[in-house]
Parts: C-alpha cells; sequence; structure tokens
C-alpha cells in the first residue's frame, strides 16, 4: 500500500457489521487503490473525449463519454463505501495519483494508441478490484464485495467494446 494513503478513521461510535476493525482497515486501503486507479482512468477517458480526432471521432467520442459518466458513479460508490466502513475517503488529484497502482502513463496521439491507453487503463482497474474483492471477502464483507464484482464486470465490458473498436 502507498506510504502516501493516511487511513484516518472517522469512527465517531463503535462500528458492529460483522466486520472487524482491523479487518476494514485493510479493506479501506484497497478500496482506496481502486478508487485512486478509477480516478486516474476517469481523467484518461476524459481526455480521449476531449482530443480523440479522426474517422474514429464521433463514435469514441459517444463511447468514452458514456464511460466517464459511469466512472464518475462508481468514484462516488467507491468513496462511499469506504466512509460507510469507517474511515475517511482520499481525495483530491494530487492523492489519487500517488495512490493509483497504474504504472508509466503512455502518451496517446491518434485514435488507436487513445483506444489502447484506455484498454489498459480499464485492465489495470480490473486487476485493483479483484485484490480488493479477494479482501473484502476475506473478511466477509458481501456489500463491498457485490459493489466490486459489479465494477469488474463494467471494467470488462469496456475493456471488450474498446478491443472490437480497435480489431
Amino acid at each position: 500500500m502507498s506510504a502516501h494513503l493516511n487511513l484516518k478513521t472517522t469512527e465517531n461510535q463503535p462500528i458492529d457489521i460483522g466486520v472487524e476493525r482491523g479487518d476494514r482497515k485493510e479493506l479501506a486501503g484497497e478500496l482506496s487503490a481502486a478508487l485512486a486507479d478509477t480516478y486516474v482512468l476517469y481523467g484518461l477517458t476524459q481526455h480521449v473525449h476531449w482530443n480523440v480526432t479522426g474517422a474514429m471521432f464521433y463514435g469514441l467520442h459517444k463511447l468514452t463519454e458514456e464511460q466517464y459518466e459511469d466512472q464518475a458513479e462508481a468514484i462516488d460508490e467507491l468513496a462511499e463505501r469506504i466512509r460507510a466502513i469507517g474511515f475517511a475517503a482520499p481525495g483530491g488529484l494530487h492523492q489519487m495519483v500517488a495512490m493509483t497502482r497504474m504504472k508509466e502513463i503512455p502518451e496517446a496521439h491518434d485514435a488507436k494508441d487513445m483506444l489502447r491507453l484506455l484498454i489498459s487503463g480499464s485492465e489495470a482497474c480490473a486487476k485493483s478490484l479483484r485484490k480488493a474483492v479477494s479482501r473484502a471477502e476475506d473478511c466477509d464483507d458481501v456489500k463491498t464485495a457485490d459493489l466490486l464484482t459489479k465494477r469488474i464486470g463494467q471494467h470488462e465490458e469496456n475493456t471488450w467494446m474498446l478491443r472490437s473498436i480497435l480489431a
């Protein structure tokens, strides 16, 4: 986990949901990393939406708009889940960039490069979410596991659509 992550508790009263505090803290760390990855992908998706040109412009412009709107909702859901299990959600671009598990992000200059960028980002998010699902299942947090599993499915569908356009 990134050294930049400060898992400040927000508990004013004990939380008794059947998941121990230590497990919730570890889960909040995984959720925070997944949130950061989703936040970075959200920014990359908007970048493509704003800057794509050429023959694929209209289709990619529309598709990326749908995807970044979905990602914005996911960001909110992930942050709210972190809060619901008793911890402060990370915020701000600087903190998200510091916490993301995405490695170097190449520059994308043409539509095909932009598609590859989004495919790579969606795959990275799915991997990050899988780690968080595993942690949620280990501590029997079915609500969190369900939320994350749905997000994995969305990233896999996004990747399929993007790959189909690139083919």
